[in-house]
C-alpha cells in the first residue's frame, strides 16, 4: 500500500545564531533573529520524500504549527520535495507557550483529517529540546511509534526500524500506521534547487486555526525565569603531576 505521509517542520531560530535572552528573562530574543527549519525536521522530511522516491509513500503533507512566516519553513519542505503543507496559525505572541502536548494533539487532529499512514517529526526541535511530540502523538493516536531512527524499512505492513539507543542501535518493528521520530544520522538532507524553490511557491498550503480543529492551546505551565548558562572559568597550566594534585584538593575536586 502506498502512504500518506504527515510531516511535522517547525520554525526554529538558526542553529548559527547565537541566542541572547531577553532584558525581562521570560524568554530569548526573536526579532530580528534569522530562523530556519529545525534541523531534525529537515532529516524527517528527506526521508518522507526518499519513501516516495521508492513507491513507498504516496504524498507527502508538511505540517507547521506558527506564526505567518512559519509559512516559509513549509515552502522549504515543499522545495524539498513535500507535495502541500498545512500552516496551523498560532499567534506570534503565543508561539513560545506552545507545548509538546498542543502540537501532539494537532498532528493527532490532522491525521484522522487526512487519512495519513504515517507520521514522521524530528526527534526533538533545537530550541525547547523537549523530544516528546513523537511520543505524545503516538498515544494520542494509539499507534505504535518507533523513536530515534537511523533507519527506516518497509515490509508487508510494517516498517523495520534501526532505533539509536544508548547502548549502541536496537532494530524493531512496528505495525503501520505508526510514529517515527528521526535522528541525526537517518539522512543527509538535501539542498532546495532554484527550480524545486520556485515550483514550490506554486504548491497550495492549506491555512486553519488550532481551534478549527478543537484544540485548546492554553499553557500548562509558566516559564519563571530564563538565565544564561554560567561562563566557563579559564583553565590553567601546571607545571608537573604534584601541583595538578595539589590545585585539585586546593578546589575540592579531590
Amino acid at each position: 500500500m502506498s502512504l500518506r505521509v504527515l510531516v511535522g517542520v517547525k520554525r526554529v531560530i538558526d542553529y548559527a545564531v547565537k541566542i541572547r535572552v531577553r532584558p525581562d528573562k521570560l524568554g530569548v530574543v526573536t526579532d530580528g533573529v534569522k530562523h530556519s527549519m529545525n534541523p531534525f525536521d529537515e532529516i524527517a522530511i528527506e526521508e518522507a520524500v526518499r519513501l516516495k522516491e521508492k513507491k513507498i509513500a504516496k504524498e507527502v503533507v508538511a505540517v507547521s504549527c506558527g506564526p505567518t512566516q512559519a509559512q516559509e519553513t513549509i515552502r522549504t519542505a515543499l522545495a524539498m520535495g513535500a507535495d502541500r503543507g498545512i500552516h496551523v496559525e498560532i499567534p506570534a505572541k503565543e508561539v513560545e507557550k506552545l507545548e509538546p502536548l498542543h502540537v501532539a494533539k494537532i498532528m493527532a487532529k490532522l491525521v484522522e483529517q487526512e487519512k495519513a499512514d504515517l507520521v514522521v517529526l524530528g526527534k526533538q526541535a533545537i530550541d525547547d529540546d523537549s523530544n516528546a511530540t513523537a511520543q505524545m502523538t503516538a498515544s494520542i493516536l494509539d499507534w505504535p511509534q518507533a523513536t530515534f531512527a537511523s533507519k527506516i524499512e518497509k515490509t508487508d505492513g510494517e516498517l523495520q526500524v534501526t532505533r539509536e539507543v544508548d547502548g549502541g542501535l536496537e532494530t524493531i518493528k512496528v505495525k503501520l500506521p505508526a510514529v517515527v521520530s528521526a535522528d541525526l544520522r537517518l539522512n543527509e538532507p538535501r539542498y532546495a534547487t532554484l527550480p524545486n524553490i520556485m515550483k514550490a511557491k506554486k504548491k497550495k498550503i492549506a491555512k486553519m486555526k488550532a481551534a478549527d480543529l478543537g484544540v485548546d492551546t492554553t499553557s500548562h505551565f509558566e516559564v519563571l525565569e530564563v538565565a544564561d548558562p554560567p561562563v566557563r572559568e579559564a583553565g590553567i597550566k601546571v607545571e608537573d603531576v604534584d601541583t595538578l594534585i595539589t590545585k585539585l584538593k586546593e578546589t575540592g575536586r579531590i
